[in-house]
């Protein structure tokens, strides 16, 4: 009987420790993703900081502000774009946050507030689109 005991605490050991290092590696990935994401803000370079801040949101871990800042970030290339007269470019900012959220979901689904924000903003999009 000690003898299970032993391998029991060794098994529940190696998980943990196994979930901790998963943990900080997508974290760690995460960080890496957003610091292109607002590199690409910097230069100017919308697809690089698109794609950076979606894929920040993609290495989703529970906890993160990095998540909310790279929601926030795309939801400000939107606007920007918006404010430029750049539908498009407001469309692949909203449906890149939007899919983001929808990429990350599993028994959790983060982001629902910012996924029901982007669908209002996308159809008010494609409504004024279609006017022209």
């Amino acid at each position: 009987m000690e003898k299970l005991k032993t391998i029991a605490v060794n098994v529940a050991t190696v998980a943990l420790i196994s979930l901790a290092l998963i943990w900080g590696n997508t974290l760690y990935r995460q960080h890496v993703q957003f610091d292109k994401g607002e590199k690409g803000w910097a230069a100017g370079d919308f697809n690089a900081a698109v794609a950076g801040y979606e894929s920040a949101i993609h290495m989703y871990t529970p906890g993160s502000s990095l998540v909310e800042r790279s929601a926030k970030r795309l939801w400000e290339l939107g606007e920007m774009a918006e404010q430029k007269g750049d539908l498009p470019r407001a469309l692949i900012a909203y449906r890149s946050l939007r899919s983001s959220f929808y990429a990350v979901a599993g028994l959790y689904a983060p982001g629902q507030d910012w996924i029901k924000r982007c669908d209002a903003r996308i159809a008010e999009l494609l409504k004024r689109q279609q006017g022209r």
